[in-house]
């Protein structure tokens, strides 16, 4: 059973896609309770069993109170996907420093605070743990340092959890994508920003969620003997 946070849209929704037409039961997590639960409906045609719940990962209640139905309602939890993230972009001296705290409270605060929540019953079943970075946990670009700084620190603490857990059953993988195609720079307030960001990729074909979702099927589903730790997607006409 897979519980997916940020499940909404995009890369979230994509995952759960995949792994509702591969068989498994999906726990949906998400603000928008409107989107998940007409994502719920549609995924009801595979046969899986799927919960759509409001949470929050910035809301440490809310992501337990979701633990507490999907433990009563769909059982163990097999793998977590946090890909619950945003990307607030902007130059540092523009000051938007709500933006700033922002991120870090979903892109890393979330996942660990998430994270911490549903360790002990995936531990139980030895399962899996995939986050979902960006290619900004690895390349800096400019407009970019403090969404930089959040991928950064989620690549770095998800190494030192697998290193953590190896030896428990549970493994810990990280996905790095590229440009895709989401809702992701539709949030991006600052427009001098957005619109370089625009041009940076003009004329790259991006990547769609769905390119991001089969890497964590591939992740998840090689033999347990093996840790795939790290998968790093571009578009191929990407350059940085």
């Amino acid at each position: 059973m897979a519980v997916i946070t940020g499940a909404s849209s995009g890369i979230g929704a994509a995952t759960a896609r995949l792994f509702a037409a591969e068989g498994a039961d999906v726990a949906l997590l998400a603000r928008r309770v409107d989107r998940i639960e007409a994502l719920a409906l549609e995924l009801a045609e595979y046969g899986a069993k799927v919960l759509p719940l409001a949470a929050d990962v910035t809301d440490p209640p809310s992501i337990a109170a979701a633990a507490e139905r999907i433990a009563e309602e769909l059982g163990r939890v097999d793998l977590l996907v946090n890909n619950a993230g945003v990307m607030l972009l902007s130059p540092f001296e523009a000051d938007r420093v709500a933006e700033w705290r922002q991120m870090i409270d979903v892109n890393l605060t979330g996942v660990l605070e998430t994270t911490r929540v549903f360790l002990p019953a995936i531990k139980e079943g030895g399962g899996d743990i995939v986050n979902i970075s960006s290619l900004s946990g690895r390349v800096t670009f400019e407009l970019n340092s403090v969404y930089n700084a959040t991928k950064f620190g989620l690549g770095a603490w998800s190494d030192a959890l697998r290193k953590e857990l190896a030896g428990t059953g549970v493994r810990v993988g990280v996905v790095e994508p590229g440009v895709t195609a989401t809702e992701l720079t539709h949030h991006i307030g600052h427009q001098e920003t957005r619109d370089t960001y625009a041009a940076r990729y003009d004329g790259v074909e991006r990547l769609e969620a769905a390119d991001i979702a089969d890497a964590v099927y591939f992740i998840v589903s090689r033999p347990k003997r093996a840790a795939v730790a790290e998968i790093l997607v571009r578009p191929s006409s990407q350059k940085p």
